[in-house]
């Protein structure tokens, strides 16, 4: 599946995954492919990203959004902090 995450300044990742957790505001969830449709708001926690190679990235973030359709995610998040 695809990502892209991004901050009000910039474009932090995009690119394939295999998995995203994140910091839902009802706690953590994770988003694997064929995930059913979804919005959700998030709280201040760590995403942290599988990408398909098998590397992770992780980082902090403040608050946010995440939709995902079609195998497509979107994050778009505040006080981002690598």
């Amino acid at each position: 599946m695809n990502i892209t995450v991004l901050s009000p300044d910039q474009e932090i990742f995009e690119g394939v995954i295999s998995s995203v957790k994140v910091p839902g505001v009802g706690g953590q969830f994770e988003v694997l492919n064929n995930h059913a449709p979804i919005v959700s708001a998030l709280g201040e926690g760590e995403v942290r990203i599988l990408k398909e190679d098998g590397s992770k990235m992780t980082f902090h973030i403040g608050k946010g959004f995440l939709e995902v359709l079609h195998n497509e995610v979107s994050l778009l998040v505040q006080g981002y902090q690598e």
